[in-house]
């Protein structure tokens, strides 16, 4: 077992080099039922789980460190989000909504409602857009930022039942440490 010392200085390395070694880019995936009422025959019914090695899973550590310097904003900005923030759930979001709705109907006005499917959400995440919003609404550059689109760039993954690789070219791994975050930051400007 390495030592803490060891993992210190591993990972300020990644940082400081802002490169994600090729061979931590790669993922055997699980798919797992949404839910047990769900047609297993159907593809879109699974939902991907990425298992990572425990490298891996401390290089996002990694980046999660990096992102340190922009938690504060994380938790503030996307005041309306729930998903994957503490204290939250669908239960807080459905109360917002009835309570907003309630509050417009006593007051008077029209409401509607318009709901957004993002089910498939970390498959769908644009690695561009991404990198350009870590730069341009939170700041980060130089080997952090180069770091995070090596990160994001040249990831492939393999189906658990012995397909052969495939380059992802969008998205983040779902059961990654990082995966949570950087949907909270690509997502947050649409909550303003």
């Amino acid at each position: 077992m390495s030592s803490p010392r060891f993992w210190t200085n591993y990972l300020t390395d990644l940082l400081s080099n802002g490169v994600v070694p090729e061979v931590f880019k790669a993922a055997y995936i699980t798919p797992l039922l949404k839910k047990s009422d769900m047609d297993p025959e159907d593809v879109r019914s699974f939902r991907p789980i990425s298992n990572l090695s425990c490298r891996v899973q401390v290089t996002g550590v990694a980046g999660g460190k990096a992102a340190a310097g922009i938690s504060g904003q994380v938790r503030s900005t996307p005041r309306l989000q729930s998903a994957y923030r503490a204290c939250h759930s669908t239960e807080t979001t459905v109360l917002k909504v009835l309570s907003d709705i309630l509050l417009a109907i006593d007051a008077g006005n029209l409401s509607a409602l318009v709901l957004l499917d993002l089910s498939a959400a970390f498959d769908m995440m644009d690695h561009n857009i991404l990198v350009w919003r870590l730069e341009t609404s939170y700041g980060l550059s130089g080997s952090v930022l180069q770091w995070f689109r090596t990160y994001l760039v040249g990831r492939r993954q393999y189906v658990r039942t012995g397909s052969s690789p495939t380059l992802i070219v969008c998205g983040v791994p779902q059961g990654s440490v990082l995966g949570p975050i950087l949907f909270l930051l690509y997502t947050a400007t649409l909550l303003i």
